[in-house]
């Protein structure tokens, strides 16, 4: 999939996604950033793993879960011209408290935590970058815990289906509605045609 690794256009999609970067801190990217093929079901990060990359989806998406009393929790997807890493092990260098699985086969861009701190501190560009990814993936959590304290199921579906319209030709829906809070059951009656009547 050679089209996959056109670093000029992942450049662009970065870029007007969470702004621009100069030229100098681009060349530097470029050295540091590790083109990776991951096959479905793989786990860039396992329960109790310390971990210390960040990955951006070129091509595929990707979930994060918890396991809790023997059930897998999904709590988040990431998708094309995103970032993903398990944060608190990220930047708080702990163990991870989930798993993050690719959910397709995927073409990734990965980065080690060393190389992303040298880039901050060289590059304002970079800094910028990473706040803005930050701000992304606040906004993008606070949006789903607000969903899950004051809409109802139907509405959280909803709101899932207008951010992500093919989610559902993506992602099994077990972690649909896991990633929801509700029953699989729950979720076949809400995307059931005559739901509500």
């Amino acid at each position: 999939m050679d089209t996959a690794l056109d670093f000029h256009k992942i450049i662009d999609a970065i870029e007007t996604r969470y702004g621009k970067l100069d030229a100098a801190c681009i060349d530097a990217m470029l050295t540091r950033l590790k083109p990776l093929q991951a096959a479905r079901e793989t786990r860039l990060v396992k329960e109790g793993q310390y971990a210390d990359k960040t990955y951006y989806i070129i091509k595929g998406c990707v979930r994060a879960f918890y396991i809790k009393d023997g059930k897998e929790i999904t709590d988040w997807f990431a998708f094309e011209n995103e970032f993903v890493c398990s944060i608190h092990s990220f930047f708080n260098r702990v163990p991870s408290p989930h798993f993050i699985e690719v959910l397709e086969d995927s073409w990734l861009l990965e980065i080690d935590r060393d190389a992303a701190e040298m880039l901050s501190r060289a590059y304002h560009s970079f800094e910028t970058l990473q706040k803005n990814v930050v701000i992304h993936t606040l906004l993008k959590l606070q949006n789903r815990v607000e969903g899950l304290l004051f809409e109802n199921a139907h509405n959280r579906y909803q709101h899932l289906i207008a951010q992500q319209p093919d989610i559902t030709q993506r992602i099994p829906l077990m972690h649909i509605a896991s990633h929801l809070g509700i029953t699989l059951e729950t979720l076949s009656r809400i995307r059931h045609p005559k739901y509500g009547i």
